[in-house]
């Protein structure tokens, strides 16, 4: 909305003198990480307030768990507040609000999934966390209820995702190519878009973009479920996806390092940029022990919005990379899931997710979580450095 304001206003600003003091907005860099210590001050500041309003309404953690070796681990966890996620996605619609363009079809697909995924995830958690309060009705969505609202904000995605991606004013249009590692999307020296370059066709494209944007959904809300992890992991993630959304949306980076081109995506690095300052703030309020959990509230919505930018700026490979940890442990719960049926009873891991695995092993929960951060640190690195291996 600001940088709206003075692109509306630039010429009176300009024939005023006023201009020099704005012109700053206009380096999408500079709003990127704007955005990102705004969302950050946001929830630091929010947090103390948000949480004792939370406490109030009694919206806090039932401390159960299905599994018989974590219940004295859960219990610890009794009665801390939940639904902190109304922190993070807060911060993150008004940073994005104020500093992106709210005029690009991008940044409005992107308010959309965090508006619709949040709404879920908060829908679900007052469900469970007032039912004792209630003393009847509902304990929560059913999976397949939420699977039906996941899905259906990743065809929203997909259909209007490659839409906004057919841009006339751009002459070799490389919004909905296959972008692999170490595939390069244009020739070395200038010489214009490679050849061979395979190019979606709307189904794919669509599917492609419903399969990301709900497995990453479900993915990060089963990844919460320690003191700091699913926040970390998503903090290493938007700041990767930070740069990776600057280097998509500009012409002369994506040309130099080989990886598509789209126009106007640049606009996203700013809602990563206040994705990865939220979920730093976050983990001011969320690190061990946990004053408060960010819930379903904010777990499907930062999965959702991760995949959704990963879409946008044709880089679905390398956040899968990037977001290796998520991926694991959904991969745990399945695998689990699968053998214990298929094997009456019989375990692959001492519990699932993979967290609770090395939980039971002997870490700590502080060393399960670091190590996870580290991990995704590395796996940040590596997946920025893969776009100079073309």
């Amino acid at each position: 909305m600001l940088y709206w304001l003075v692109d509306a206003t630039r010429g009176w600003l300009d024939a005023n003198g006023l201009y020099r003091f704005v012109r700053v907005l206009d380096q999408v860099e500079f709003r990127a990480f704007a955005g990102a210590l705004l969302a950050f001050l946001m929830v630091l500041l929010g947090g103390r307030p948000v949480i004792r309003y939370l406490t109030a309404l009694k919206i806090g953690d039932s401390g159960s768990t299905d599994a018989e070796a974590l219940r004295a681990h859960a219990a610890n966890k009794a009665n801390t507040p939940t639904m902190g996620g109304i922190l993070i996605c807060g911060a993150i619609l008004i940073a994005t609000l104020l500093l992106a363009d709210i005029r690009q079809t991008h940044v409005q697909l992107g308010i959309v999934v965090l508006v619709w995924l949040s709404t879920l995830g908060g829908f679900d958690d007052w469900l469970k966390l007032t039912a004792q309060r209630r003393g009847t009705g509902r304990q929560g969505l059913f999976a397949w209820e939420k699977l039906i609202f996941q899905l259906g904000i990743g065809v929203v995605v997909g259909y209007f995702g490659y839409v906004a991606g057919d841009n006339p004013q751009v002459a070799q249009d490389l919004a909905h190519v296959l972008n692999l590692p170490f595939q390069r999307t244009f020739e070395p020296g200038g010489q214009g878009v490679a050849q061979g370059l395979v190019y979606f066709s709307p189904p794919v494209y669509i599917l492609i973009a419903t399969l990301m944007v709900a497995g990453m959904s479900n993915a990060v809300n089963i990844t919460d479920g320690m003191d700091g992890l699913a926040g970390g992991l998503s903090t290493s993630a938007a700041f990767a996806l930070m740069v990776l959304a600057f280097v998509a949306g500009s012409e002369g980076f994506s040309q130099y390092l080989l990886v598509p081109h789209v126009a106007f995506v640049d606009e996203l690095a700013v809602v990563a940029g206040a994705m990865a300052g939220a979920c730093l703030g976050f983990l001011w309020w969320n690190g061990s022990p946990a004053l408060v959990f960010m819930g379903d509230t904010g777990s499907l919505a930062l999965g959702g919005l991760i995949a959704y930018i990963a879409i946008a700026i044709r880089q679905e490979v390398v956040t899968l990379l990037i977001c290796a940890p998520f991926l694991a442990e959904i991969g745990s719960v399945v695998l689990q899931v699968g053998y214990f049926k298929a094997m009456r009873g019989k375990r692959i891991f001492r519990c699932a997710p993979y967290h609770h695995h090395l939980h039971l092993g002997g870490w700590t929960e502080s060393q399960v979580v670091t190590r996870f951060w580290i991990i995704s640190i590395l796996l940040a690195l590596i997946g920025i450095a893969t776009l100079k291996l073309r």
